[in-house]
């Protein structure tokens, strides 16, 4: 069982920048995907980017790509997602969530694929 408690959000103007946090409640570093997703009212969730704890790698949504750039420190059992060039689209609650991957490398994986869950945080870009 892995618990992810995610942190950082809050309210912004386009343009400018935001660092969502999520911690895990134990060591992932043997290798998961960490994925963030986002969920804008009346939408389905989507994800945003997703890292390998063991490997690092790395992928995105086109929608984040050149802007969001997500990291992990194993040590701290975190992974990040620093938000730059924040569009109003880009408001809705993010989500952290996790499912053990033995590979090497995760690309975006769709909700269902998801075996654990943060409670989420918002984020509001206003224009």
């Amino acid at each position: 069982q892995v618990q992810l408690a995610e942190s950082g959000g809050g309210s912004v103007q386009a343009g400018g920048s935001l660092r969502l946090s999520c911690t895990a409640s134990r060591d992932t570093s043997s290798g998961y995907c960490i994925q963030w997703f986002r969920q804008a009212p009346g939408q389905e969730r989507e994800g945003v980017a997703v890292i390998h704890t063991r490997t690092g790698r790395a992928a995105y949504a086109d929608s984040g790509k050149g802007r969001f750039t997500i990291s992990r420190d194993n040590a701290k059992k975190t992974v990040s997602l620093q938000m730059n060039s924040l569009k109003p689209e880009d408001t809705g609650t993010y989500y952290c969530s996790a499912v053990p991957n033995y590979g090497s490398g995760c690309g975006l994986i769709g909700a269902a694929g998801m075996r654990y869950w943060g409670q989420g945080t918002q984020v509001t870009v206003s224009s």
